[in-house]
C-alpha cells in the first residue's frame, strides 16, 4: 500500500527528477522559435507542491494528495503545466477518504485525471502528453484488476507510457519530421519515474542539475510585471481621448493618425461612426488635443506624466506580492505582455494589472489569480495573448471570489483590439462577445529568430535565421528583420484592411523601425491608417497585425 508519506516522497521524487532534465525536455520543443519551455514549465510546476507538502510522517494519502493538487493549479504555468496540474488533481479526486492507497486506487485515480485534462482542452491532440497519460492509465487500471500491488502497477503504466511516448512521432508529424518525440509526454514520464523511484525502493531521486548562480529561469519566478517599465521614456505625457464625431465634418481619421506620427508613438487611433478613440505618448498634449478637436467635441480626456508614473511603477514593483481588494468598480482587466512599450500601451488602455509573460516566460495559475484578486472589480477580463496561457488564465475562473472572463487572445494586437472595443456601458456577457468579435477580425505577423536548427515543413533553418510568422505559423525565412517584416505585411494585408500596426522590439533600432514603416506604407491603400509602437519587446524584432 501507498502511504501518505510514502507518496509525499514520491512527489518531492517526481518534482526533482523532471527538475534534473527539464533543458533536456526543453530541447524537444520542435518549433524553432524560442519558446522551448515544456521542461521549464513542468518543472517548475511540480516545484510548487514540494514547498507545501508537510514534514510530518503521520499523514493521509488524501490530505497529500489535496495539498499538491491545490498547489500545482496555482503553480501551473503553461499548457503542460496545466495538464500536469488536472491530472494531480484527477489523483487528489480518486484518493479522496483515503488513508493508504493500493495500486488499483492509483491508478483509477490517475484515470480521473486524464478525464479532466482531455476535458479542459478545446481540441485534444494526440500524439502529446495527453496520449502519454491516457495509455499509461488504461493500462495500469487493466493491469490492476489481475495485479494490485502498487509497485507492478506503477511499473506496467511506465512500461506503457514509454511505449506510447515512442508512438507520438507517428501521430504528429511535425515530431516525426524532427526526429523527436513529444515533449510534454517525455516530461511526464520522468515524473512518473521519480514517483517510482521511491514507491519501489524508498529512494528519493535528487535534484543534482547543473545550474548558473544566475539562472535566468530562478529570476524569472519571481519577476511580478505589474507596474513594470525598462528603458528610456522617450515622451513624457500619455494623452489619451476621445472625440464624438460630428456627422457635417468630413475627415479621415488617418489624417488624425498621420499628425500624431509626426509628435509622439505608441499611437492608436481607433473609430466608428460616432466616435473617435485616441492613445499616444507626446511631449506636446496640447497639439493632440487640438488634432482632435477638428473632428468633433472631446468627452474624455486623460493626460498622466509617464515620468512620475515609472517612479511610482518602479516603487510598487518592490512588492514581493500584489495585495488583494475588494471588487468596488464593474469591470477590470488583468493582461499578459513582455516590454515596457507594450506594458505601457495596456494600462494606457484601462488595464489594471500587466503580468510579465509570453513566449518562454508563461506565469502561473498563481500569478494570474493574484493579479485577478489585486484589481477591485466585480468582472475582471484576463487577455493571455499567448495560446500558451490560456489554459492556465481558465483556472483562475473556479479560484477567484469574481466574476473572471477569459478572452482566448493570442496576440498582443488581439489584446489590444479587445480593450480598445471594450463598452463600458455593456454587461459582462455582451463585452465577452463585442470583445471577441473584435480581435478575431485581427490577423498577426511576427519576425523572430530560430533559437536552434530545424526542419519545419519545406523550411530547412538554422540557428540564428530570421523567421516570419502569420498567426504562429512559419511562412518564410530570411537573413534580414526588416526585409522579413515587409514580406510578412505582404502576406497578410489586403486592400479591405483598414487599421496597421507595427510594433517593434528592444533589438531593432530607430533606424531599422523607420526603414521598415517607410516600406510598408508604399504598400498601403490611401485610406489605411498606419501606426508605428515602440514595444520594446524581447524574442520579436516586429509584430505585425492588419485588421
Amino acid at each position: 500500500m501507498i502511504s501518505g508519506a510514502t507518496l509525499r516522497d514520491a512527489i518531492i521524487s517526481a518534482s526533482n527528477n523532471i527538475s534534473r532534465h527539464r533543458h533536456e525536455v526543453d530541447k524537444l520543443n520542435v518549433f524553432p522559435v524560442p519558446d522551448g519551455d515544456t521542461g521549464t514549465n513542468m518543472s517548475m510546476t511540480m516545484g510548487a507542491s514540494v514547498k507545501e507538502l508537510p514534514a510530518d510522517n503521520d499523514v493521509t494519502v488524501e490530505k497529500i494528495a489535496d495539498i499538491t493538487a491545490n498547489a500545482l493549479l496555482r503553480g501551473a504555468r503553461g499548457n503542460s503545466g496545466v495538464i500536469l496540474s488536472l491530472l494531480f488533481r484527477g489523483i487528489s479526486r480518486g484518493l479522496k477518504g483515503l488513508d493508504q492507497a493500493s495500486g488499483k486506487d492509483f491508478a483509477k485515480a490517475f484515470g480521473i485525471g486524464v478525464e479532466a485534462a482531455y476535458k479542459a482542452v478545446m481540441r485534444p491532440t494526440e500524439g502529446t502528453i495527453l496520449t502519454v497519460s491516457r495509455i499509461a492509465a488504461e493500462k495500469g487500471q487493466e493491469f490492476a484488476e489481475v495485479n494490485d500491488d502498487p509497485e507492478a502497477v506503477m511499473s506496467h503504466m511506465i512500461e506503457h507510457a514509454k511505449i506510447a511516448l515512442e508512438m507520438t512521432p507517428e501521430l504528429l508529424p511535425v515530431l516525426k519530421k524532427a526526429g523527436v518525440v513529444d515533449a510534454g509526454g517525455k516530461g511526464l514520464v520522468l515524473i512518473l519515474e521519480g514517483m517510482y523511484s521511491v514507491i519501489k525502493e524508498g529512494i528519493i531521486i535528487q535534484n543534482d542539475e547543473i545550474a548558473s548562480p544566475a539562472n535566468a529561469d530562478e529570476e524569472e519566478e519571481v519577476r511580478n510585471a505589474a507596474g513594470e517599465w525598462e528603458g528610456e521614456i522617450t515622451f513624457t505625457y500619455c494623452t489619451e481621448y476621445i472625440v464624438e464625431r460630428d456627422s457635417e465634418i468630413d475627415l479621415s481619421p488617418k489624417e488624425l493618425n498621420d499628425f500624431l506620427q509626426t509628435i509622439g508613438d505608441s499611437i492608436v487611433v481607433a473609430d466608428d461612426e460616432e466616435l473617435i478613440k485616441v492613445h499616444v505618448h507626446t511631449d506636446n498634449p496640447g497639439d493632440a488635443l487640438q488634432s482632435g478637436l477638428k473632428y468633433g467635441q472631446l468627452i474624455s480626456v486623460k493626460i498622466e506624466n509617464m515620468r512620475k508614473q515609472h517612479e511610482a511603477a518602479a516603487e510598487a514593483t518592490k512588492k514581493k506580492k500584489l495585495q488583494r481588494v475588494d471588487p468596488t468598480e464593474d469591470f477590470g482587466f488583468v493582461a499578459v505582455a513582455a516590454g515596457s512599450g507594450i506594458t505601457e500601451l495596456f494600462k494606457d488602455l484601462g488595464v489594471n494589472h500587466v503580468v510579465s509573460g509570453g513566449q518562454t516566460m508563461n506565469p502561473s495559475t498563481e500569478e494570474l489569480l493574484e493579479a485577478v484578486l489585486a484589481t477591485p472589480a466585480k468582472t475582471v477580463f484576463i487577455l493571455p495573448n499567448n495560446k500558451n496561457i490560456i489554459l492556465a488564465a481558465e483556472q483562475t475562473v473556479e479560484l477567484a471570489d469574481r466574476q473572471v472572463i477569459v478572452l482566448h487572445t493570442r496576440t498582443i494586437p488581439q489584446g489590444l483590439s479587445a480593450m480598445l472595443s471594450f463598452d463600458p456601458t455593456a454587461t459582462p456577457e455582451e463585452n465577452k462577445e463585442i470583445m471577441t468579435e473584435a480581435f478575431k477580425g485581427v490577423v498577426t505577423g511576427q519576425v523572430t529568430y530560430a533559437a536552434r536548427d530545424s526542419q519545419v515543413g519545406v523550411f530547412k533553418i538554422k540557428e540564428g535565421d530570421i523567421l516570419g510568422l502569420i498567426d504562429g505559423r512559419l511562412v518564410l525565412t530570411e537573413k534580414d528583420p526588416v526585409k522579413a517584416a515587409v514580406k510578412v505585411f505582404r502576406q497578410i494585408y489586403k486592400k479591405e484592411h483598414s487599421f496597421v500596426s507595427v510594433i517593434y522590439g528592444e533589438d531593432v533600432t530607430e533606424e531599422d523601425a523607420q526603414e521598415a514603416l517607410r516600406q510598408i506604407k508604399h504598400k498601403i491603400g490611401p485610406d489605411t491608417e498606419l501606426t508605428l509602437i515602440h514595444g520594446k519587446q524581447p524574442i520579436y524584432h516586429f509584430i505585425i497585425s492588419v485588421e
